[in-house]
């Protein structure tokens, strides 16, 4: 078994395994490992984080985001509607909260090399500053 060197490490309340089984549904490649009053470890595309039941000092905020990189606009659309569903929120420039306050990026995988060509990333930049979700086809024809 290869052992993960670095995890991920969330704080919630008291919804750890709730939170858990809601993003192993949301994701194809995932799975819980282990859960337990205290903490659920579960994996989603082959990454492992843990889910602790810390209680109510600390909030999840803007600060620590999971970016899931698209390779088209249906993927895009999936993982925005799965994860502002009942509950979430839409932000800006394809960030989003979930229903437990996570932050999110759900962006398109060629986001990267619209943004090296130096006379295009501006217009680029200015095209997803007006978008919640992101439009890859918008982008493209920026």
């Amino acid at each position: 078994m290869n052992i993960q060197k670095v995890t991920p490490f969330l704080w919630f309340d008291n919804q750890a395994a709730e939170a858990a089984a809601f993003y192993v549904s949301v994701f194809p490649n995932a799975k819980i490992i282990s859960s337990n009053p205290m903490v659920t470890q579960f994996e989603l595309e082959g990454l492992q984080i843990m889910a602790l039941n810390g209680g109510p000092k600390f909030k999840l905020d803007e600060a620590f985001s999971f970016s899931i990189s698209c390779e088209n606009q249906e993927e895009i659309d999936y993982f925005w509607d799965k994860l502002t569903g009942d509950g979430g929120q839409e932000s800006m420039c394809g960030w989003l909260k979930d229903k437990f306050g996570l932050s999110w990026q759900v962006v398109p995988a060629q986001l990267g090399e619209l943004m090296s060509e130096p006379d295009r990333a501006n217009r680029v930049v200015k095209a997803f500053l007006q978008m919640r979700k992101m439009d890859i086809a918008a982008l493209v024809n920026a």
